[in-house]
């Protein structure tokens, strides 16, 4: 007989429920994608959908149809309600006894989960304070893959000393994102941030903040920037889905500017604003 224990309770394994032998759970074997509405409406679907279908492709899960997945998060979006809403949703290679490979018969298992959002734009106002943190994920970064532990503990890093970001920083000593974020640094007229690669999340909001950024007649570098780089900046910011663009006043230890937003990082959200109406 084959057994289980979940907490302090034995049961045979052929009773465990499949959600227990999810390969997302085992492996970390899934991808996922976090979206959200601004006045009832998806921003970015298409992008996001885009992206989830090579992440799907980037580690072989196959037989979805992305047209149903659009229709499933369009049906709980207007099931839900909110005006303003955080969609989280992800695909797992599906539910088996643990092995390394994998069967080709194996279905896939689908989550999603909404909540309403409230927007607080005096965050923009008084910024954030963000801390480096060696960048020790995995090389495909790429691919929005459920194995983010190396992102938990550096966020968990940042949270202990009290600051909202972790920006991740390689062997070489470059800055290549934040742990939740696009990181981007404001020099003159210039916007810099890291070119993509495999290290790097093809990011939906940084797209749409160099496309503000184009709007504003900036010039776009995309290199990796130095931890002193950025410590010299005139104005640092961070992207994300749920927050779009969010001033960085402290870097580690160190003011940026004056310790406020800066005009650039202003004018880009207004920009960016334009975009989610």
């Amino acid at each position: 007989m084959k057994l289980a224990m979940i907490n302090d309770k034995i049961v045979p394994y052929e009773q465990l429920e499949p959600a227990y032998l999810d390969r997302g759970l085992y492996f970390g074997d899934g991808v996922y994608e976090v979206l959200r509405s601004y006045n009832g409406k998806i921003f970015a679907l298409d992008e996001h959908l885009e992206r989830f279908q090579r992440s799907l492709d980037g580690i072989e899960i196959t037989g979805i149809k992305i047209d149903q997945i659009r229709q499933k998060i369009v049906q709980a979006f207007e099931k839900a309600g909110f005006a303003n809403a955080k969609i989280y949703f992800h695909i797992t290679r599906g539910s088996a006894p643990r092995n390394h490979t994998w069967s080709e018969d194996i279905k896939p298992n689908f989550f999603l989960t909404i909540e309403g959002i409230t927007d607080h734009p005096e965050d923009l106002e008084k910024g954030i304070w963000v801390c480096t943190y060696p960048d020790q994920r995995w090389q495909r970064c790429d691919i929005k893959s459920l194995n983010l532990l190396a992102n938990v503990m550096a966020r968990q890093f940042a949270a202990k000393k009290g600051c909202e970001e972790a920006i991740l920083v390689n062997e070489d000593g470059l800055i290549t994102e934040g742990a939740a974020s696009a990181f981007f640094g404001v020099f003159g007229n210039t916007l810099q941030t890291s070119p993509l690669a495999d290290n790097i999340l093809p990011s939906v909001s940084r797209k749409y903040v160099i496309k503000a950024a184009m709007n504003l007649k900036m010039t776009l570098l995309e290199q990796n920037m130095t931890v002193d780089a950025a410590k010299h900046a005139d104005e640092l910011f961070t992207a994300v889905t749920t927050k779009d663009i969010i001033a960085v006043t402290k870097f580690d230890e160190v003011t940026i500017g004056n310790g406020k937003i800066g005009g650039y990082t202003r004018k880009l959200k207004e920009q960016f604003q334009t975009f989610t109406k």
